[in-house]
């Protein structure tokens, strides 16, 4: 069974910084695109960084030269670095894997970790 877990977040202070990681567990042969979206209270689910196994990349517009997302193709790991945070970055942040191709069992779609909680505050 594919299993998605995120670690890393927690309290900081503004400008500071934090990274994230994501480690897809399981029979995985590979992994198309990965990322990470955000959900802040009372607002919808956003993007903030997504990237494909052929290292292509998009960001939201609110993170760009602040925020960068990494690969380990061979660990199924997604990284995303966070500096100069701003308290409008605090939300849950999740892990989604899209693409999973099992080594053995259908491939996977818009799968999602459990979330972890980033909270930018003085």
């Amino acid at each position: 069974q594919v299993q998605l877990v995120e670690s890393g977040g927690g309290l900081v202070q503004p400008g500071g910084s934090l990274r994230l990681s994501c480690a897809a567990s399981g029979s995985i042969f590979s992994i198309n695109a990965m990322g990470w979206y955000r959900q802040a209270p009372g607002k919808q689910r956003e993007l903030v960084a997504v990237r494909t196994s052929y290292a292509n990349t998009n960001y939201a517009d609110s993170v760009k030269g602040r925020f960068a997302i990494s690969r380990d193709n061979a660990k199924n790991t997604v990284y995303l670095q966070m500096n100069s945070l701003k308290p409008e970055d605090t939300a849950v942040y999740y892990c989604n894997a899209d693409g999973i191709y099992q080594t053995a069992g259908p491939v996977l779609y818009d799968y999602w970790g459990q979330g972890i909680q980033v909270t930018v505050s003085s």
